[in-house]
């Protein structure tokens, strides 16, 4: 007997059983039953509210009013963010010189802009229109090794006047001025998206992330990226990736670094430690 046989029978039963209890009620008297009356309905409880959100606590505090208050700071209020280019600016050119930020630096919507990249060098994707820094001159190069592709020194060059800037700042009145913006930095972050995240933690923790990016004494295999279709790539020169899988995962912030060789690395990975020391610093932190 198959299942819509079996179905079949089972309705047919219900509905015999159901048919026999119908006439059987009907010759039956009728039975007359005193009910108590029905409760009354109790109004239903209020809802319980649900729990806000938790806040991560802080683990690295900046005192931007300690730091406004030292010998030299010259900044006792800070501007709101929209207005805050101006001051921003003048604080740059004060701690790096006028002609290193025309040089270096896009000063325009500078925290917002710093706080976006900071927060993205961990990320798969770092928007190039986003940096606070000029663009590095030149193009990204390779040589051939054998029946591979490597980054090329000239690549690794081209980064080198970059480094040096960064090798030259005074880490400790980088942290300094740090701490005195510090108020422009947490409202951009909140803006980002971030309600009631701190951006110091995040900035240190971006930190520590660089600061594990593999070192290699040779150059990485790179390859072009794959694209299919008719009309060819008019700038192949930024469709390279690493050839290593577990390499091109790795965050923005990272192959970065690796793109700018093992000695630039290096040498970048030791200026973030001494920024890195003075942010966590008891001058900065309360």
């Amino acid at each position: 007997m198959n299942r819509f046989v079996y179905a079949g029978v089972a309705v047919l039963i219900a509905a015999v059983l159901g048919g026999g209890y119908w006439w059987w009620k009907q010759q039956q008297p009728p039975v007359i039953i005193n009910l108590p009356p029905p409760p009354v309905a109790e109004a239903p409880s209020a809802p319980m509210p649900a729990p806000a959100p938790s806040v991560p606590a802080i683990k690295y505090p900046i005192d931007a009013q300690a730091a406004a208050s030292e010998p030299g700071a010259g900044l006792a209020t800070v501007p709101p963010l929209d207005q805050a280019d101006p001051v921003v600016r003048s604080k740059l050119g004060d701690l790096l010189g006028r002609k290193a930020v025309l040089s270096w630096l896009q000063t325009e919507a500078f925290a917002r802009n710093l706080v976006a990249t900071v927060d993205n060098l961990a990320r798969p994707h770092a928007a190039p229109r986003l940096w606070p820094v000029n663009p590095t001159e030149g193009r990204f190069s390779v040589v051939q090794d054998g029946d591979k592709q490597r980054i090329s020194l000239d690549n690794r060059a081209r980064y080198t006047p970059f480094v040096l800037f960064v090798e030259r700042i005074n880490a400790r009145r980088a942290a300094a001025a740090y701490a005195e913006l510090y108020p422009l930095f947490q409202q951009a972050y909140e803006e980002l998206g971030y309600p009631g995240r701190y951006f110091n933690d995040r900035l240190i923790e971006v930190i520590d992330h660089l600061l594990q990016t593999p070192e290699f004494e040779q150059s990485p295999e790179v390859r072009l990226t794959e694209v299919r279709g008719p009309m060819k790539s008019e700038r192949p020169w930024v469709r390279y990736e690493f050839a290593d899988p577990a390499l091109e995962s790795l965050s923005s912030g990272q192959k970065l670094l690796l793109r700018m060789g093992p000695v630039n690395e290096r040498r970048l990975k030791i200026k973030l430690r001494e920024f890195r020391k003075e942010l966590v610093s008891g001058s900065l932190v309360r």
